[in-house]
């Protein structure tokens, strides 16, 4: 954390930049593979990158800062596909952007790393000469911190559900937790409500605002 004028310039750069690499990416691979550009998809391209050059923004050249945010771009949109097709039950994409781009990025510092670039000894990546040291160092430990995460949330979660349950009920999820905890809604129009056609979003076109309920519910 010392102010170091150059180092601190130098991270700035490979920040943004591969934040605006992702966004690019990921609208365009969006676009190709679900016909149509996706506003979700591009800012989650934007935070892919992001997540991606974390590891190693202090340790890679400029132009390798763009290709390690453009894959993450590439890679959260087949990751939210992924999660979707398999049911992983992650609305805001989390896995796609955080997990998947957080071993992206941590693999990329053994892949791009520039030795003492910023004035801090890393010894080369992969594609500067360095060979597969520090690729493997990362692999490590990202399987490793994986590994642990997995077994201690595993431990915590069994332990919340006998304690209290892991799901609310079928009507609190459907109303919005949003109302069950907090009273209030997140997002204007994002509830689902009943209509005489069924279950439509709230604010739909020419209805009324009603109480929530569930099909076949009777209320």
């Amino acid at each position: 954390m010392a102010a170091d004028a150059g180092a601190i310039s130098h991270i700035l750069n490979t920040t943004n930049l591969a934040a605006a690499a992702g966004l690019l990416t990921a609208t365009l691979t969006a676009w190709l593979v679900l016909g149509k550009p996706d506003l979700g998809m591009t800012i989650n391209g934007c935070l892919a990158g992001l997540v991606a050059i974390t590891a190693p923004c202090a340790y890679v050249t400029l132009p390798a800062s763009i290709l390690i945010g453009g894959i993450g771009g590439v890679l959260v949109v087949f990751a939210v596909l992924f999660f979707d097709k398999i049911k992983i039950d992650d609305p805001v994409g989390a896995l796609a952007v955080h997990l998947t781009n957080g071993i992206w990025g941590t693999l990329a510092v053994g892949l791009f790393a520039v030795d003492k670039i910023t004035g801090v000894g890393t010894g080369n990546g992969l594609f500067y000469g360095g060979g597969f040291k520090l690729l493997g160092v990362q692999f490590l430990g990202s399987a490793t911190t994986i590994l642990f995460t997995l077994a201690v949330s595993i431990v915590f979660w069994l332990i919340v559900k006998a304690v209290m349950g892991l799901r609310v009920s079928r009507e609190e999820e459907i109303r919005g937790l949003d109302i069950g905890e907090h009273g209030m809604e997140a997002y204007a129009g994002f509830q689902i409500y009943m209509t005489e056609y069924g279950l439509a979003p709230a604010g739909e076109s020419g209805e009324s605002k009603p109480e929530p309920k569930l099909a076949g519910s009777g209320r």
